[in-house]
């Protein structure tokens, strides 16, 4: 579809006005729905629907716009390539907690400290679990929270298969200001830490709390999330981050293999 549309404003009938946000978007799902046996035409895709042909055609062709949905001259719509990368990507979320969940409390038992899961979501780290350590401190970080990728150690951890300009991008996302020195020396660690696999936050996110990171791997070799071992920089002397960078990656690479991915000879 060449054209197009916008499911902000929905009109069935004149008198009907602008349909809610809310009611918009359930007609969408609507379409998808309708969708889910196969391809239809659209005078049947609004016939199922009990929507005009005029009104489905604007919810179609938004869907259309944003890979929802696909369209075939001589088959009619059907469902798109976005809800592919959709389903992989809730498919990968939902089962990676479970998996890693073993692996996380052997970690946080193996060292007494705070462990955290998490995926890149967009310019941040999506946390998806976390194990609280053994010792008398508090991490602050919370379940769904999202944090900035460039001061977490987890989040340096999931663009280490980035290339560098990638890395400037989320080291500064949507063009704001930097410190041009402050950025040349994060990359430079950047540099160092996608050789060695693994990933430090030296107290940049939060005061006084350091940890050591490294990347999950999927079946495919792609990074697909995170492991981080948190505490408090008493704790985490250099000497001791080093000691850990093994551990940890070990515990990364445990997740990995459950999740299908096998290590290059």
């Amino acid at each position: 579809m060449g054209q197009t549309a916008s499911i902000e404003v929905e009109t069935e009938e004149p008198s009907a006005g602008k349909a809610s946000g809310s009611q918009t978007l359930m007609r969408g799902l609507d379409v998808i729905e309708a969708l889910i046996d196969g391809p239809l035409p659209l005078a049947e895709l609004s016939e199922r629907l009990e929507l005009t042909r005029s009104t489905t055609h604007r919810l179609a062709a938004a869907l259309v716009d944003r890979r929802l949905l696909s369209f075939r001259p001589r088959e009619g719509y059907t469902l798109g390539p976005k809800l592919l990368e959709l389903g992989h990507a809730a498919s990968q979320q939902m089962h990676l907690p479970r998996i890693a969940r073993p692996w996380l409390e052997h970690l946080s038992a193996q060292t007494e400290d705070t462990v955290h899961l998490g995926v890149l979501d967009g310019h941040e780290a999506l946390y998806l679990d976390k194990v609280a350590g053994r010792r008398r401190i508090n991490i602050g970080s919370k379940l769904g929270e999202r944090h900035p990728i460039a001061s977490t150690g987890l989040g340096k951890a999931l663009i280490l298969d980035k290339t560098e300009p990638e890395w400037t991008e989320f080291y500064a996302p949507e063009g704001k200001p930097f410190d041009s020195t402050a950025r040349a020396v994060w990359l430079e660690r950047m540099r160092g830490y996608a050789t060695k696999g693994y990933a430090f936050d030296l107290e940049e996110n939060e005061d006084q709390i350091r940890c050591v990171a490294a990347p999950v791997r999927g079946v495919d070799g792609k990074v697909v999330a995170a492991v981080s071992v948190s505490s408090a920089a008493q704790y985490m002397s250099d000497a001791r981050m080093a000691e850990l960078t093994v551990t940890v990656t070990d515990a990364a690479n445990a997740i990995s293999r459950d999740l299908g991915w096998s290590p290059k000879p």
